[in-house]
């Protein structure tokens, strides 16, 4: 179950970004990046994050993403997150190179 997309769902709510359709309500992260797309939100891996922007994973290298996290702050080519569903941890902050592989895309709030 991809509850990551409904952690990142529910932490938007509290800021009031669905009511205000700043983002989507959704729970499979293909829901999402529909959604960020066809609003032109979506940015490549070009792009430097910024804090509150959703970034989304391709854990199998496969063109397919598996998951979705907030990004906390990107600073000298390190992005910080807080993701729900993460490893073995519930919520989980974690710390990737901006050049990573594994990070596909992300979506601009």
């Amino acid at each position: 179950m991809e509850w990551c997309a409904c952690f990142a769902s529910w932490c938007a709510d509290q800021y009031w970004y669905l009511e205000s359709s700043i983002t989507p309500k959704f729970s499979l992260c293909s829901d999402g990046v529909n959604w960020f797309e066809g609003k032109g939100q979506w940015q490549d891996k070009d792009y430097e994050p910024q804090a509150g922007d959703l970034i989304f994973f391709d854990w199998g290298s496969d063109g397919s993403i598996d998951h979705v996290g907030i990004v906390e702050k990107c600073e000298n080519g390190t992005v910080y997150t807080v993701e729900g569903n993460s490893g073995s941890f519930a919520l989980h902050i974690n710390i990737f190179s901006i050049y990573s592989y594994l990070m596909l895309v992300y979506a601009h709030i």
